[in-house]
């Protein structure tokens, strides 16, 4: 196997920490300035010390000419310091810089500072790794960031906040330690969710106190490093820290473009390298966390946000407007998603459409998802727990476009929200978020469709045609509010959990949602399966083997001091902090990737150009899903899903947690010599087509629909290879009008039955989603 693995090409470094700290709660507190395209302010952090600790995360030096294992120091300073900013002489990787309050960015076009050094009265010191701290090295904290310009870095002093004394044991605080700030912010970061007013309310005051002493900090290309002079481990080093930064206008976690009027806007695209170039974070899924965000812009923009509540602006002054979201659900930090630009919100010419459903009597399969009992996950006010919610069949919902597609959304889309949502929770359950924002987004968006927390992104490409279009993907983002949201993927690689699940429930909701009966919805789904049967054989037979299976067997990742080495041939004579590399083999079922002791990980192929137009993991997902339901049986396997969705909400699974609990809860004569281990073999850890599906397809008898479109195709053809220039025959083939068939499904059964003819001859729909990019419904590690 090639070893050896290009960050700048193909796989994507999570350089976070986590094992040894992890970030509990963001607040962020933004500008938005159009005209040079940044986005500036400052983000504060509240950590809680993983259950790894570490006095370093740093490798032993090797020589004296290995720089990365230099760090800079400042020595003590009788003199007063004016402008305090970088101070070693010489560009490093890991020299570390204080900027001081208000200094001009010095960083360069990959984000790291100059490091040039500064008539500031601070002149540098060298220390080699473990010198100077009598054998041991400073706790070095690393959070994932790039194409940012980081300005400054400062511990906060969450002990001058009035009232904060509520949270120790001290009646009053008299004298302020290291230690009781860390134990301010334990006791706030843990408290019940019944407070989660309070708690937010604390974390706002907290992120408006003062600094109480700047930190040593240093970027590179994939990371923000982090370190306080004397403090060792994660449970010393501060818990509460401020970070003031600044995009750049090149950043790729956000797109400056214009909507279809002509206006500015900027939003969350759905980068490959997520929210790191927004803001600095830690992205491996592990590191769950909730976030408020304060975001102020010109009085003309709406800023849209994932957030639980339905944001108002308030003005500050004349022209510029404020707007405050939050989340008390943690999630991973690359759910975050913002939009900025002059949204008007759409809505129905007669009723609202945000009313409540009334409750409803529940059919015996339906019954059982109303489960009483203690959720899983770690304490936050869940939605599984309120009666009112479990039988809230419409979440309230707004709908955002640029004002020349008022019309196109008020005919498509605002209609089918109502009926998609219901749909949703008559299959599933209680509803994980309490709103739902949809958005139209700009034309250059490359997806038909991204969801987020209370968020979804839909292209303009969905408006048009017929409702089939718009209704299939909005049921497909809606479904990853359950699986990609609620229920998250341990390891990104996996991305099957969130895709393959969306891609099946599409179906389902939607059959629902146009409220077919029992053999019109298994037509249609018959007939959807054999166009995705058709595209999977062709991706198999144009995609690499290694990229088609679903379940990443070897991830290797070597880290050191927050480097990466990629070359891992080049290294085998050095001696690596994670230890042999007898640790890069077939991991057993609880690990798809290399982890490595700090938490750092790679995301195969994340980088990788071609993957961004992959189906595969959403295909080969769809049909192990479908196979099972066929198995099972609709009734059992459905009232198994929803069991599925009490029990592991607000958590991150691994392909085996699924697969273990619907074997343990299916009756044994449905089994049918099913197994975690037949299933891992056939259809995850293999590449190409899997033989169950294979074997199904061969044997399997078209439905009547699929017939009728068949039928539908072969006039076509006939009449593609007549002349095109003859008189007008007295007899025509005659073209009926199928059931259910979209334009678009018409279409890709088309191209299929008759991929050599030419293009111009075969009949168009304006609502045909483009191959590749366009079917993707987010390029998120979290709900793709």
């Amino acid at each position: 196997m090639d070893t050896k693995l290009d960050p700048s090409r193909d796989d994507l470094p999570l350089m976070a920490n986590t094992s040894h700290i992890l970030v509990k709660h963001y607040v962020l507190d933004l500008d938005v300035d159009f005209e040079s395209q940044i986005i500036e302010g400052t983000i504060v952090l509240f950590f809680e010390s993983g259950k790894k600790q570490s006095g370093s995360t740093k490798e032993p030096c090797r020589s004296e000419s290995n720089e990365a294992c230099r760090f800079r120091m400042p020595e003590p300073c009788h003199s007063p310091v004016t402008d305090t900013r970088t101070f070693s002489s010489k560009t490093r990787s890991n020299d570390f810089t204080i900027c001081g309050k208000g200094e001009k960015d010095t960083s360069g076009k990959d984000g790291n500072h100059d490091n040039r050094e500064q008539a500031s009265g601070i002149s540098s010191s060298k220390y080699c790794c473990d010198t100077g701290n009598h054998g041991s090295e400073d706790f070095l904290l690393v959070l994932d960031c790039c194409d940012l310009s980081v300005l400054k870095v400062e511990e906060v002093d969450v002990a001058a906040v009035p009232g904060i004394e509520k949270l120790t044991r001290s009646p009053k605080l008299t004298v302020v330690s290291e230690e009781l700030r860390n134990q301010i912010v334990c006791e706030l970061v843990t408290l019940p969710a019944d407070r989660w007013r309070e708690q937010l309310d604390y974390y706002a005051r907290c992120s408006q106190a003062p600094g109480c002493g700047e930190l040593l900090f240093d970027t590179d290309t994939w990371s923000l490093q982090i370190r306080k002079t004397g403090a060792q481990t994660a449970t010393d080093f501060p818990h509460a820290i401020r970070i003031r930064y600044s995009t750049k206008p090149q950043g790729r976690s956000v797109t400056w473009t214009s909507d279809q009027s002509g206006r500015p806007c900027v939003y969350t695209m759905g980068s490959p390298i997520n929210n790191r170039a927004l803001f600095p974070c830690q992205e491996p899924p592990v590191a769950m966390s909730t976030w408020q965000a304060t975001v102020r812009a010109a009085a003309s923009f709406v800023v849209l946000m994932s957030g639980e509540n339905s944001a108002k602006p308030t003005q500050l002054r004349e022209g510029c407007s404020s707007w405050h979201y939050y989340v008390t659900m943690p999630m991973p930090a690359s759910t975050f998603t913002i939009a900025v630009g002059s949204w008007t919100e759409m809505k129905p010419e007669t009723c609202s459409s945000n009313d409540l459903a009334a409750e409803r009597s529940l059919s015996p399969s339906e019954a059982d998802f109303r489960y009483v009992g203690i959720c899983g996950h770690m304490e936050y006010p869940c939605r599984f727990q309120n009666p009112s919610a479990t039988i809230q069949e419409i979440i309230p919902h707004r709908v955002f476009a640029p004002l020349c597609l008022k019309g196109a959304c008020q005919e498509t889309l605002l209609q089918l929200v109502p009926p998609c949502l219901s749909a949703a929770h008559r299959v599933l359950g209680t509803h994980p978020f309490s709103r739902l924002d949809i958005l139209i987004v700009p034309g250059n968006f490359p997806s038909l469709g991204m969801a987020s927390p209370h968020i979804i992104f839909l292209s303009q490409s969905v408006l048009t045609g017929n409702s089939h279009l718009c209704g299939t993907r909005l049921c497909h983002e809606v479904a990853h509010a359950w699986f990609g949201l609620a229920i998250g993927a341990r390891d990104w690689t996996e991305e099957w959990l969130s895709e393959g699940f969306a891609t099946h429930l599409e179906d389902v909701f939607w059959a629902k949602a146009q409220q077919l009966d029992p053999h019109e919805a298994q037509e249609q789904q018959e007939l959807k399966a054999c166009l995705r049967w058709c595209r999977l054989q062709d991706e198999v037979r144009n995609s690499p083997e290694e990229m088609q299976v679903l379940r990443n067997l070897l991830v290797p990742c070597l880290v050191s001091a927050g480097i990466m080495y990629w070359n891992i041939q080049q290294r085998l004579n050095q001696r690596f902090w994670l230890g042999s590399l007898n640790t890069l083999q077939r991991p057993n079922k609880e690990k798809t990737g290399h982890v490595s002791d700090s938490g750092s990980s790679v995301v195969k192929h994340g980088l990788n150009p071609e993957k961004v137009f992959m189906q595969v993991h959403y295909l080969k997902g769809y049909f192990l899903l479908r196979f099972l339901a066929q198995r099972l049986g609709d009734d059992t396997y459905f009232a198994f899903l929803r069991k599925f969705v009490h029990t592991f909400h607000g958590q991150l699974i691994l392909s085996q947690d699924f697969l273990q609990m619907l074997l343990e809860n299916i009756p044994e004569e449905k089994r049918l010599e099913l197994s975690v281990e037949n299933i891992f073999r056939d259809w995850l850890e293999s590449s190409g087509i899997p033989q169950p599906l294979q074997r199904e397809r061969q044997a399997g008898a078209e439905c009547g629909l699929a017939r009728q479109v068949s039928v539908e195709v072969e006039k076509w053809i006939r009449m593609n290879r007549r002349p095109r220039k003859r008189k007008r025959r007295e007899t025509e083939e005659v073209f009926e009008k199928g059931r259910n068939i979209s334009p678009a499904v018409f279409t890709d059964l088309w191209r299929a039955e008759s991929p050599d003819l030419p293009a111009e001859g075969k009949p168009s729909s304006s609502a045909r989603p483009q191959s590749g990019s366009g079917q993707r419904a987010r390029n998120y590690r979290w709900r793709m």
